[in-house]
């Protein structure tokens, strides 16, 4: 059973006299119990889809349906099924933590008690802070709260738009170990992150430029589209390298990664002597060089050259 789908949506931005094409004919559906992840930079129409399926938005053309009701008929019975976190944090910052909790279950008609079960393992985390004032809360436990106000009336579908933004490395870990138990009890979750690291920890997902789909599959799915050989290097002069790699008319693209940098070559030669030339004729030092395995990024900067 698909608890999202999504048919051909369309959004413009009409600002004075630029007309800017947020979404450009998206289409994909999210199975029940899912993880999906929408992977992408600002500006690739994330929270512009978010806003469409929780009926925040009405888009310029197409269709949408969450749990079988449509998001512009039905859109009351979608608000009262689905769980929303937008980006920014949105909860009262002049209400405690407790007076948040019991606001938004008394809003949906339910109480904390009732849903205790499905927050408790997030809940625990931010009860010894109940009485403080929400905005003065720090990162990680503002998100933590945040997603406890989503759940509090047992929603069957969950929208998260960039839950880990701006969040320390430790809290963004927990968050997701958080998501895979909230999977476990049937919610379907769509999320949201420029963060490509994080792609491997849904069950599928979609990479979004510019309002396109570039891509829709699994994490191992999208790394196996990947067909050339990819290679890693690293020297002492690594910016100078960076652009004699790119100067060569063989090479088809070369970014930093960390501390090293990945290149394609346009044809599978041999990539190493290719390298070793180039590096031999820049007078580079320090030089090192191997094959390596794509991840979600190569695969994006690949698609994105399209």
């Amino acid at each position: 059973m698909q608890s999202i789908v999504v048919e051909n949506i369309v959004m413009k931005y009409r600002l004075k006299k630029e007309v800017v094409d947020a979404l450009k004919g998206i289409s994909f559906a999210v199975d029940k119990g899912e993880i999906f992840g929408l992977i992408g930079p600002d500006g690739a129409g994330k929270t512009s889809l978010f806003r469409i399926l929780t009926t925040l938005l009405l888009a310029e053309s197409g269709k949408a349906s969450v749990d079988g009701f449509d998001v512009v008929k039905d859109y009351k019975e979608i608000r009262n099924r689905v769980g929303y976190m937008p980006g920014r944090f949105s909860l009262y910052q002049d209400l405690s933590v407790q007076e948040n909790l019991e606001f938004f279950a008394t809003i949906f008609n339910t109480t904390i008690q009732e849903n205790y079960d499905l927050i408790k393992d997030i809940y625990v985390q931010i009860e010894p802070f109940k009485t403080r004032r929400a905005g003065q809360l720090s990162g990680g436990m503002k998100q933590k709260l945040a997603l406890c106000c989503a759940l509090i009336h047992k929603p069957s579908v969950l929208f998260l738009d960039e839950p880990t933004t701006g969040v320390d490395a430790v809290s963004r870990k927990e968050f997701w170990e958080m998501l895979h138990r909230l999977k476990l009890q049937g919610i379907t979750i769509l999320v949201s992150t420029p963060y490509m690291d994080e792609a491997s920890l849904c069950d599928r997902v979609a990479l979004m430029q510019k309002g396109v789909l570039l891509s829709v599959n699994t994490p191992k799915g999208i790394i196996a589209e990947f067909k050339k050989p990819l290679w890693s290097i690293k020297a002492n002069e690594m910016y100078s390298l960076m652009n004699s790699i790119k100067d060569d008319t063989s090479v088809e693209s070369c970014y930093p990664f960390g501390q090293i940098h990945h290149v394609v070559f346009k044809s599978k030669e041999d990539g190493i002597a290719k390298l070793e030339l180039i590096a031999r004729k820049g007078g580079f030092t320090g030089v090192e060089i191997s094959p390596i395995e794509p991840n979600i990024e190569d695969c994006f900067m690949a698609l994105m050259k399209e």
